[in-house]
């Protein structure tokens, strides 16, 4: 494997990483119930 081959694989290893974040914050955003209960579960501990 070349260098140059294997830092496109690198790259686009990040960059899946990435969108697999950013589809996870957006399915949270998406059942808003879920949230709200995140919140209330963080804001118990005060």
């Amino acid at each position: 494997m070349t260098p140059q081959r294997r830092q496109h694989i690198v790259h686009a290893g990040w960059l899946a990483a990435a969108a697999a974040v950013l589809g996870g914050v957006f399915a949270m955003y998406v059942h808003p119930a879920f949230l709200v209960t995140l919140v209330d579960q963080i804001w118990s501990c005060f």
